[in-house]
């Protein structure tokens, strides 16, 4: 068994997978680090889009790092949920996919085959730069989703 962190910047078509062993707060919060520190280090601002899970949150980050470092490291992510039940518009879900299709659609025999593996997929992809094009507008979400993403005029007949 392993398991993949994925982080995607959709729009630059750029993305980043760590295959570890488990899929703990504190092995969330070192990915955290790592996509502040190493990804991102002069970034102001890093925009977060995750799904529910109880680990993705910035309490995982004080449970692997003293009160300065997690606080230092939370201050420069936006936090932001996928809906409950909605996953399927997550984009790493999307990539996730995508990686799932095109690398691991078979056996892979052991835990360092697979970061080989993963690893090449994500040179080659990066080297592309294939870009996500969402297409889901928040006019699309209204229609859809109608119940999550009430209209001025719902609230106005209420």
């Amino acid at each position: 068994m392993a398991n993949l962190f994925l982080w995607v910047e959709p729009l630059a078509g750029k993305r980043d997978v760590c295959v570890t062993q488990r899929h703990t707060a504190v092995d969330f919060a070192y990915q955290l680090r790592a996509l502040v520190d190493d990804a991102y280090p002069d970034a102001d601002q890093i925009v977060l889009v995750t799904d529910n899970l109880n680990i993705h949150r910035p309490a995982s980050l004080y449970e692997a790092f003293d009160p300065e470092q997690a606080h230092r490291i939370a201050r420069k992510i936006e936090w932001h949920y996928t809906p409950k039940h909605g996953s399927w518009r997550d984009i790493a879900e999307i990539e996730l996919s995508v990686l799932s299709r095109q690398c691991l659609s078979r056996r892979i025999p052991d835990y360092e085959t697979l970061q080989n593996e993963v690893a090449a997929w994500l040179e080659q992809r990066n080297r592309v730069g294939s870009p996500i094009k969402w297409q889901f507008t928040t006019t699309d979400a209204r229609i859809k989703l109608a119940h999550l993403y009430p209209t001025y005029s719902d609230k106005k007949s209420t």
